[in-house]
């Protein structure tokens, strides 16, 4: 979380990302038609790891829904209801909300009523089982 979103934040975020999922290659990652995740930098760290890009065409939010209705989500849950007094709080306070209530503890109706977490986990099970 920045104050602006620049090439360096997308690719900071794609580095957290696989250094904290160990994602394989062939994996989609989706973007709308922002310039950080068109920069040159940001499409070599997707080709370095055999990661297939995926963008919305122009004026198409539809592609993009799922992370949109996320930051909805997000916004009215919690954010509008918080007066942060700093940069620091708001990204501490963002980051428990996001990882301990919305991915451990808060049911979504589109996972079956399970929390993120549960979702994945029986997700990975009945992977290793087929």
């Amino acid at each position: 979380m920045q104050k602006y979103l620049t090439r360096e934040l997308g690719i900071e975020a794609l580095h957290m990302a696989i250094t904290n999922r160990r994602p394989g290659r062939g994996l989609v990652i989706h973007s709308d038609r922002g310039s950080q995740y068109a920069s040159s930098d940001y499409q070599q760290l997707l080709r370095q790891y055999g990661f297939i890009c995926s963008m919305s065409p122009k004026g198409d939010c539809w592609d993009n829904s799922p992370m949109e209705s996320f930051f909805k989500t997000l916004k009215t849950e919690f954010v509008y209801h918080r007066r942060f007094k700093t940069r620091a709080e708001a990204r501490v306070k963002i980051f428990e909300y996001i990882e301990v209530f919305y991915n451990r503890l808060r049911l979504h109706s589109a996972l079956g009523y399970e929390t993120p977490e549960e979702f994945e986990k029986n997700y990975e099970n009945l992977i290793k089982v087929a």
